[in-house]
């Protein structure tokens, strides 16, 4: 009896003519780009609130801090974004990503990546098309007095340009991969977080503000940290609002 089990066990099992290879791994169902220059100190606790199961994809902007080692040795996906600018950085993480949802944080640990879960179920139930973040301040030194007047500026005319009512353009938020590269997006600075906003928001996406505590950075910040930095992120963002919205196929790729 266990001979003729063995022999149903044989001739049952497939047989294979070539060599075999280990199924390729499937993508992570959500992928968060970070992007990245000089965070050394605070990439551990930052990969640390990853959600298990999502994929971190740090984009070393051309850090001299050994960020890029730190982050590939913690198990994040590393791609190098040698263009300077926070939009590029972004960009070159959204291009690397292949999860149906991408998300973006800072790397700085002033946000917690874990706060986008429900970012997530917003966007993956079909509630939402994209989910921003509204930072609300944790401790002092967490947001400097002229990066919010600036960040209030910037919201008041997105409400005359677009309509939405939004208070914050910050960097936490979610949406799906292919519908964000149909929004076309060409900046490559200070103005990317914007004009992935205003494109939506043409496009007649469903958009949605979340509070979120913001810590103290780790660090000192490369845009909102002085005057100078924060005014250049005005004015990048300011020549975003004055584009036309997109016409004809472009706009058509949007929907």
């Amino acid at each position: 009896m266990a001979e003729f089990a063995r022999e149903e066990m044989r001739t049952a099992a497939p047989t294979s003519t070539g060599p075999s290879f280990p199924a390729a791994p499937r993508p992570a169902p959500v992928d968060v780009v970070l992007p990245c220059l000089d965070e050394a100190a605070a990439l551990p606790w930052v990969l640390a609130r990853i959600p298990a199961g999502w994929r971190a994809i740090v984009v070393d902007n051309g850090s001299t801090d050994g960020s890029a080692e730190i982050a590939r040795e913690l198990g994040a996906t590393v791609v190098r974004e040698p263009r300077r600018g926070f939009g590029a950085a972004c960009h070159a993480g959204l291009l690397a990503a292949d999860a149906d949802i991408v998300c973006f944080c800072d790397c700085d640990a002033s946000l917690d990546p874990s706060l986008l879960v429900p970012f997530v179920r917003a966007v993956r139930d079909g509630d939402r098309d994209l989910v921003l973040g509204r930072r609300r301040p944790q401790g002092r030194g967490a947001w400097p007095p002229h990066a919010r007047a600036g960040n209030l500026a910037l919201a008041h005319l997105l409400r005359r340009r677009t309509g939405l009512r939004l208070h914050d353009l910050g960097p936490l938020r979610a949406a799906r991969r292919t519908e964000l590269l149909g929004l076309g997006l060409t900046d490559r600075r200070s103005g990317y977080p914007l004009q992935m906003v205003v494109r939506a928001a043409d496009a007649g996406w469903r958009i949605e503000e979340r509070p979120v505590p913001y810590r103290p950075r780790t660090g000192r910040s490369k845009v909102t940290g002085t005057w100078r930095g924060t005014w250049q992120a005005v004015r990048d963002m300011r020549a975003v609002l004055h584009q036309p919205p997109l016409t004809g196929p472009a706009q058509e790729a949007t929907r």
